[in-house]
């Protein structure tokens, strides 16, 4: 008895690192599982690492007419109890069959997709409500949020290897290069905190424009671009503040990330951020767009201890008790367990 986990997007974000993440706490708990992926070398090896037995499928556009079949015989092969699909892409080509459909949520998605599915899964409350509001049965909506983990022998990457001096204020923005993460708010903000330095980790579309920007407003000198990385750990611990000023953010992951790894963070009142934060004990919110709110609350970490220290401890009481990987692998187990498949 096995769960299939589907995943039809070949990029990198932080959708598609969860995933891998998860498949492989559920692993390494015993949950026998399989993927259905499209074709991505090393999320293919993650996953063979973890003993999953991985299919490559091509989760193709509305023409593609081989995709479910071939993920119905997959299925098949590895005595599916529950098919788990992650994402829109994924649960238009998730097969029916003997076995139960699940819906992974990690936004507010168009629910057209996972007509005639058993059970939808959000990752935030507020998306399950939305889910129940849009006329899902309520006993069929479950809240399941990410976890955080944290390697406890992670070293924090060498600022010099970014030409980044010491002694510093070293501020992290993680995120895609789009218009929803607001990276041009940081830079901004950046012009009103001279002795600051930046880091931003992510690719996208506006990483040209974002580049302009920063020449534009002369602060190029002190920020580094750093592109899609797989060493978030790394950057976590490198740096004294996290920065995340999105504009739309139905989750935050990158606040669960930062509370793990003891650094504070100042976020924008976006959904997500703004539901996960208490304001002033485990993280600072400011409104969405204001530059000079931000680096406000940026300088007042930096200048009042006793605020960092306690923003600290309280979101890693937070990861403890709500996001740790066992806690929310134990609810996972749960539910594949109403399901038959645990």
């Amino acid at each position: 008895m096995s769960v299939l986990h589907l995943l039809g997007t070949s990029g990198e974000g932080g959708a598609e690192t969860y995933f891998v993440d998860l498949v492989t706490a559920l692993a390494r708990s015993g949950v026998p599982e399989a993927a259905a992926i499209r074709r991505h070398p090393a999320r293919e090896a993650a996953l063979k690492v973890a003993g999953v037995p991985v299919k490559v499928l091509g989760f193709g556009g509305p023409l593609d007419i081989l995709t479910r079949t071939a993920a119905a015989g997959w299925a098949q092969v590895n005595g599916t109890k529950l098919a788990l699909a992650w994402m829109n892409r994924a649960a238009r080509h998730t097969p029916k069959g003997p076995w139960a459909r699940i819906g992974r949520l990690g936004g507010y998605y168009s629910l057209k997709y996972y007509k005639g599915f058993d059970h939808l899964v959000a990752n935030t409350e507020d998306i399950a409500e939305w889910v129940v509001g849009q006329g899902w049965p309520a006993g069929k909506v479950t809240h399941i949020p990410n976890f955080a983990p944290a390697p406890q022998d992670g070293a924090a990457l060498p600022r010099a290897s970014l030409g980044t001096p010491d002694g510093v204020p070293l501020l992290l923005s993680m995120g895609r290069l789009h218009e929803a993460k607001a990276h041009d708010v940081t830079l901004t903000a950046l012009t009103r905190l001279p002795d600051a330095h930046l880091w931003i980790a992510g690719a996208g579309p506006l990483g040209a424009k974002l580049k302009g920007i920063a020449q534009a407003l002369g602060v190029a000198e002190r920020v580094r671009f750093l592109g899609w990385r797989t060493d978030a750990s790394a950057l976590y611990r490198a740096a004294d503040v996290c920065v995340f000023p999105s504009r739309f953010e139905p989750l935050g992951n990158v606040v669960i990330q930062a509370w793990a790894h003891g650094l504070p963070v100042v976020a924008a009142a976006s959904q997500g951020p703004a539901a996960l934060i208490e304001d002033g004990e485990d993280g600072l919110l400011v409104p969405v767009d204001d530059a000079d709110a931000l680096a406000a609350a940026v300088r007042r970490v930096l200048d009042e201890p006793i605020l960092r220290i306690r923003m600290v401890q309280t979101g890693a009481a937070r990861v403890e008790a709500e996001f740790s990987q066992a806690a929310v692998v134990a609810r996972w187990q749960a539910l594949f367990a109403d399901y038959g498949a645990a």
